[in-house]
């Protein structure tokens, strides 16, 4: 079957760029044995371009559409017992369903064996519609979520059709309380402080045979949390955490007081005084449309690199 040919079309890329990092990313999935985290997607609810955007950051991708940018999404590969896990229904989530199983050498048409969904915000449960009747028509697929979440989608069109028509097959989860995907995946949800209109909002600790990771795509404040993100940072091997803004300058039309989330500038500073191996844990992921991040020559995306921090990226594999 024809491999996923991954490739990075940045905004701005003229060449190699001093301190970029190590890349995880591979040219093609291979068959391979354990548990594999890939990165299906690393922007904003919105994308990239975004809509309405005439900016510059957007004014490029509108005539030459980078095939990287897609909305926030981890996918989960259990080789040896032949299960795949997709977090988050992105409104890209046909590509990445494709993505997915391109990494698991499965035929296109499979679906996940497992859906897990942070919150009710557009960017993370939208593809969900892409498994009705108008599209695929899926078979009790299992779509994992919090109380909140369950009800939402069981009560409110057109999700509900989705459970009347068992296209889909909720599972409902608890706080802090582990659950067994596969013989060697676990997940266990951690609530996080956010806009709940809809639901609640979590984030995800995968663990698979050896590693671990931590999902928080989404938080308004790390102060507001009653965890402390540092000891999780500790507990984990790899972090991909909240990134949407990389400081104040991005949001001058907008009320921060609506769309809050912790600045990466806010995130380093926090995190400091980690040690080098620490810091290189973390992954800074959900990037909104007008994230210098995105710009791997940005004196931005720079400074996280020199800082000894990661910028996630679209196609990035750790084992797990």
């Amino acid at each position: 079957m024809k491999y996923l040919l991954v490739i990075l079309l940045l905004v701005g890329c003229k060449g190699d760029v001093k301190n970029k990092q190590e890349s995880t990313k591979t040219n093609s999935p291979k068959i391979q044995s354990g548990v594999s985290l890939v990165v299906l997607g690393t922007a904003q609810d919105g994308g990239s371009p975004h809509i309405g955007c005439k900016k510059e950051c957007c004014k490029e991708l509108w005539n030459k559409p980078d095939k990287t940018r897609k909305v926030v999404s981890l996918g989960i590969v259990d080789y040896e017992n032949d299960k795949r896990f997709i977090f988050e229904a992105s409104p890209d989530f046909t590509s990445q369903a494709a993505n997915l199983n391109e990494w698991a050498d499965k035929e296109n048409d499979l679906m996940p064996d497992g859906i897990l969904i942070t919150h009710a915000h557009i960017g993370h449960y939208t593809g969900l519609m892409f498994l009705g009747r108008e599209a695929k028509g899926a078979k009790k697929v299992p779509v994992y979520a919090m109380p909140k979440m369950t009800e939402f989608l069981s009560s409110n069109g057109p999700w509900d059709q989705l459970v009347k028509l068992k296209n889909i097959k909720l599972q409902e989860l608890e706080i802090n309380q582990e659950n067994i995907l596969s013989p060697n995946v676990n997940v266990t949800p951690l609530q996080v402080p956010h806009r709940d209109e809809y639901s609640e909002t979590v984030g995800f600790v995968i663990s698979g045979k050896q590693k671990s990771a931590l999902f928080i795509p989404d938080i308004d404040k790390w102060e507001k949390w009653d965890e402390d993100i540092i000891d999780w940072v500790a507990k984990v091997d790899f972090a991909f955490l909240d990134a949407t803004f990389y400081d104040a300058n991005e949001i001058n039309n907008r009320d921060i007081s609506e769309i809050p989330h912790p600045f990466v500038i806010e995130s380093m500073e926090l995190f400091k005084d980690l040690s080098k191996e620490e810091k290189a844990k973390i992954h800074f992921i959900h990037l909104n449309h007008t994230n210098p991040l995105w710009d791997m020559e940005s004196e931005a995306y720079k400074l996280v690199l020199e800082s000894g921090f990661r910028v996630a990226e679209f196609g990035q594999k750790v084992d797990l």
